[in-house]
């Protein structure tokens, strides 16, 4: 509720596409170090194929990274949320991996399910809610999500232990429903709402919406992101939401016209990365290249070995990079990687 960074947590692979621990654990520890509130783990940016038998990962992925959280001791909070998929059956035997680990949350993707009706969909969520706190997803068509009704949502959010909601449709009116549902909710108080819309990810942070609910004033805002764009940079990420909070306190003009480039510069950034231009074909690879370059990964290497990056999104990098040096956090990673030796 006081608004944190959550990145998506990739999965690093050696040069033989097997799990490498040692880079994976390298990767959590910077999370921890740029000072985000948690990871997702499991998730899109996980890649999904970590379920598949032939690689059978994706309970090492959780362990391993409950592993190095528990190692450092912390003495913040730091979310560790799970990524759950697939069917009623197999997201109730996900969820119950998670808390086996000593996961906070489940992010519930609905992604592969749409055969299923709304009402199936909803009887899913409160399953997994018995058995972990859910974090709500609404995930974009184009990667594998569906569209749900206004109805949907004003249902979801009655759900008792959905605590959160990411709001990952890419779209002003797809993203206005789930808000409205929050609003008008009896549990308006007890849902996080947060961004996955990397498309839009600073005007999410800055947003207001007012509703009239029964003639009262009621407001709802997201209070931080869970994003894939958020693996990159992410200590830039945190000095943003800082940012946005100190505006949100003492707003001027010359900082809201600072931040409204600053959102589009990142928007440009995230096109590139997530390779919008292609259908986010090479999202995956996209977020790697981007770690490899820091020297956070050792490469780009993906569990499918057909997804690369796409053509042109290297060169395209190397300008967003040359335009935006402000957006990376290269000199927090020297230091982070200088300090871990």
């Amino acid at each position: 509720m006081e608004g944190i960074v959550l990145p998506a947590h990739p999965l690093c692979l050696d040069e033989h596409r097997h799990f490498d621990e040692d880079n994976q654990r390298l990767l959590t520890e910077y999370y921890i170090a740029s000072g985000a509130g948690g990871v997702a783990v499991g998730v899109h940016s996980t890649q999904f194929e970590i379920r598949d038998p032939q690689h059978n990962l994706f309970e090492k992925v959780l362990e391993v990274t409950a592993n190095v959280i528990a190692e450092k001791k912390l003495e913040r909070p730091f979310l560790k949320i799970a990524g759950i998929c697939g069917p009623i059956e197999q997201a109730i035997e996900e969820a119950k991996i998670a808390v086996s680990y000593g996961y906070d949350m489940g992010l519930l993707s609905m992604g592969g399910l749409h055969n299923a009706t709304e009402e199936e969909i909803l009887e899913r969520t409160e399953a997994v809610a018995q058995v972990i706190p859910v974090f709500g997803f609404y995930l974009q068509p184009s990667v594998g999500g569906r569209v749900f009704s206004y109805d949907f949502w004003t249902k979801f959010v009655e759900i008792k232990n959905v605590e959160a909601i990411k709001c990952a449709s890419f779209n002003r009116y797809q993203t206005l429903d789930v808000v409205r549902a929050i609003a008008y909710s009896s549990r308006k108080e007890d849902i996080a709402l947060y961004t996955g819309n990397d498309d839009n990810i600073i005007n999410d942070l800055l947003a207001v919406y007012r509703f009239d609910v029964n003639g009262k004033q009621e407001e709802v805002q997201f209070k931080g992101g869970l994003l894939g764009h958020w693996a990159v940079w992410t200590r830039k990420a945190v000095e943003l939401i800082r940012e946005v909070k100190s505006f949100k306190e003492k707003p001027t003009i010359e900082k809201w016209r600072e931040l409204q480039i600053l959102a589009n510069q990142t928007t440009d950034a995230n096109a590139i990365i997530f390779d919008v231009a292609n259908d986010f074909k090479g999202c995956i690879p996209g977020i790697h290249e981007v770690l490899r370059r820091q020297g956070l990964m050792k490469g780009i290497w993906c569990l499918n070995p057909e997804e690369i990056l796409s053509l042109g999104q290297f060169d395209e990098l190397n300008r967003i990079e040359r335009d935006y040096p402000w957006l990376n956090d290269n000199d927090f990673v020297t230091e982070f990687l200088l300090e871990r030796r």
